[in-house]
């Protein structure tokens, strides 16, 4: 029994220490942690635990067999992240660069087969070299392997991959399948070929951090959804970032206590929108201002700026934030908005958190690059996310609501349940100069004329009367009681059952 008790013991110690000391000094040399440094941080003391400690490769081709160390590059198990359960694999770059093989696959299966069976989250912390080149087409069967897991647990539990490292060629599909992408500045990276086979294929010369570094992926392509300076941080704000999110799609999103008063009034909010109905003024001032202790975490917040979606709380529960940004391109939506806050809206529905939509949209915005991009399809990915949604959906129109972008943003007639306007709000098929150019274009000579049928249509359309004359607005409220009205919405809304038409599954325009 000693024998077995020790030998025990060697083979936790072996698999513990990874690839050995000289490679965990290497990966601190880089500023990076090894994985299970990552797991000590993400997870609350003493409640990690770990499966398949002792899984080895089954590789003999190339002088595999005389090389094996325990877990195999990957270490995965569970525990909780502030008292709630999470499974989690980490990739152990100094393990064979902490390559996928066909065992490394098989540990990332079982915990994610696992996280679907009992309905919790799935974090997936990404530091490899990619395939295992030893072993030929079973390390890509392993590969795919884990893509189907991604495919089936899809709005089923959260999936997030926080991508510490580099994550090359096929391996980067797992994490584009995930809900949401976290990067590390300066230690990770991203692309389906590195930038020798661009330099060969397109004699573009381009470094690793220029052509897929994190922010690269948080601020030109969307790839990644934030970008953080360290390890440390990184999983830091991991940890707060799961607190806004329910296990599974069959659970509620969380409560937490809280000291804001539900019915707290916010008498600045009265002067945020400026007398120029062409003057900006910052959105996030009254996301900030609304939302429970002003704490916000933002999605995406340095890709597609006319946008800004993120999650907060509302009398403690979690709510889906929406809302278009006047300071970049007046607010307009364009092709990389309508992905971003698509995407966003139809997490927030599988997984039932209330979406809470602020509307300040002048209208699409114009031109050939535009069009040419498909600014068609890419809008009505926006129209569609809001149309199929059916988690309670609350919509604040503060300043501008003009053409298509009206109906897209959250609107009544897209089964918005409470719609509000601030006296403020222009609701209306475009702003009254346009309108006057187009109404009354024979008659354009006369410039005072012109002002006088300017300001006719801007005292009969742009004001929320019409809108709330047919009921497309519930109630016109004032900006300081902004935050009292939408937690009463959320809150008669709490038990809302709505369904969709049954269907395998809809298609949206991709």
């Amino acid at each position: 029994m000693y024998d077995i008790t020790q030998r025990l013991e060697d083979m936790r110690a072996e698999a513990r220490l990874g690839g050995g000391e000289r490679r965990i000094d290497a990966q601190h040399a880089k500023g990076k942690l090894t994985a299970r440094e990552r797991i000590e941080i993400l997870f609350d003391d003493d409640s990690f635990e770990e499966w398949d400690m002792f899984v080895e490769h089954r590789c003999a081709d190339f002088g595999m067999a005389d090389s094996k160390v325990p877990g195999d590059g990957v270490v995965t198990g569970f525990g909780t992240v502030n008292g709630r359960l999470v499974f989690v694999f980490s990739q152990d770059f100094t393990v064979f660069g902490g390559a996928l093989s066909e065992a490394h696959a098989e540990k990332i299966c079982k915990v994610m087969d696992q996280a679907m069976k009992v309905g919790v989250p799935v974090v997936g912390l990404n530091d490899s070299g990619g395939a295992r080149i030893q072993e030929g087409v079973a390390s890509l069967g392993g590969y795919a392997e884990v893509f189907q897991r991604n495919v089936l647990a899809s709005g089923v539990v959260p999936q997030i991959s926080m991508v510490m490292g580099p994550c090359a060629g096929g391996a980067v599909y797992s994490p584009a399948m995930t809900d949401f992408i976290f990067m590390v500045k300066d230690s990770s990276y991203m692309f389906v070929t590195g930038p020798d086979v661009v330099k060969t294929v397109t004699h573009e010369a381009v470094s690793h951090e220029e052509l897929g570094g994190a922010v690269t992926h948080s601020s030109k392509s969307g790839v990644a959804d934030h970008a953080f300076d360290n390890d440390v941080e990184a999983l830091l704000q991991l940890r707060r970032f799961l607190d806004f999110l329910p296990a599974s799609n069959r659970e509620p999103p969380p409560v937490r206590a809280t000291a804001d008063v539900a019915g707290r009034s916010e008498p600045s909010l009265d002067s945020l929108i400026p007398d120029n109905p062409n003057k900006p003024y910052d959105m996030r001032e009254l996301i900030l201002k609304v939302v429970d202790e002003e704490d916000f975490f933002e999605i995406q917040p340095d890709f597609a700026g006319n946008i800004i979606v993120g999650f907060a709380r509302v009398e403690g529960g979690t709510v889906g934030i929406v809302a278009n940004q006047p300071m970049v391109l007046a607010g307009c939506l364009d092709i990389d908005s309508s992905r971003k806050a698509g995407r966003f809206v139809r997490f927030c529905d599988c997984f039932n958190i209330p979406i809470v939509t602020f509307v300040d949209v002048p209208g699409f915005l114009p031109g050939t690059q535009q069009e040419y991009g498909g600014i068609i399809k890419h809008g009505a990915k926006l129209l569609f996310a809001f149309a199929e949604a059916t988690v309670p959906k609350v919509t604040v129109i503060t300043r501008k609501a003009y053409g298509g972008a009206y109906d897209v943003m959250s609107s009544k007639h897209l089964r918005g349940d409470v719609n509000f306007a601030w006296p403020t709000a222009e609701i209306a098929v475009m702003g009254p100069k346009g309108a006057v150019e187009i109404i009354f274009r024979g008659d354009l000579d006369d410039e005072e004329k012109i002002a006088e049928r300017t300001e006719e249509y801007r005292q009969k359309f742009a004001n929320p009367f019409v809108a709330g004359a047919r009921g497309y607005i519930d109630d016109i409220v004032m900006p300081r009681d902004t935050r009292r009205r939408i937690a009463r919405a959320l809150t008669m809304l709490r038990n809302k059952k709505l369904e969709n038409p049954w269907k395998k599954h809809d298609n949206i325009p991709l």
